[in-house]
Order: structure tokens, then C-alpha cells, then sequence
């Protein structure tokens, strides 16, 4: 079995490894702390954003990072309502990074 992080543990090492790498980052929605869900918006700064989900790969077994909206500002904000209207226990951390960088794709944030 293995043991998995809490979800407010997870946000927290997440926004500290952004603070490292000079990337500003906000909670915008503080979900349930211990299974709540994470979304992770990326704003570019220019109106335009992005939405990334986790999600399980059936195929693989492993958790990946999915894109769950992409587009206007407002048009991702409406997605991000949207989802938070199904679950209330979701967290949502928005990230501002001209270059779109997250750290998604770098090792351990999928845990």
C-alpha cells in the first residue's frame, strides 16, 4: 500500500517549490486539507490561461497532469466556477507566470 499526501501538504510543497523558482503563486480556493482535489490554473498574464487537472492514467496506473481548460482568462475562471460548483472540497492554485511555466512536468508533483 501506498501512502499518499494530504492534499494541503501537497499545495503547500507546491507553491514552496514556485517561491524557489521565483514563480508567484496564490491559494484561490482552499479545499478539504485532507482529500480535497487540486487544480492548478496558469495565468500567462495576458488574458489568457490554462486549467490542469490531476487525473489517473488507466493505462499506466500513474497520476498525470490533464488540461481541463484552456483560453480566456474569463472563459477559465468560468470552468474553474464551474467545477468548484460540483466540488466544494476542491483547491484551486493559481499560478502567474508570463511563460506559462507551472512545474508540473518536473519529478515528485504528481504524487
Amino acid at each position: 500500500m501506498t501512502s499518499r499526501l494530504t492534499a494541503e501538504f501537497w499545495v503547500q510543497a507546491y507553491l514552496a517549490r514556485l517561491r524557489l523558482a521565483g514563480i508567484p503563486a496564490f491559494v484561490t480556493a482552499h479545499g478539504d486539507g485532507t482529500a480535497g482535489a487540486v487544480i492548478v490554473k496558469s495565468n500567462t498574464l495576458d488574458g489568457q490561461a490554462s486549467a490542469f487537472a490531476r487525473s489517473f492514467d488507466i493505462m499506466t496506473g500513474a497520476r498525470i497532469w490533464t488540461l481541463l481548460a484552456e483560453g480566456a482568462d474569463a472563459d477559465v475562471e468560468a470552468a474553474l466556477a464551474r467545477q468548484r460548483g460540483f466540488d466544494p472540497d476542491l483547491w484551486v492554485i493559481e499560478v502567474e507566470d508570463r511563460a506559462g511555466r507551472t512545474l508540473l512536468d518536473e519529478p515528485g508533483l504528481a504524487d
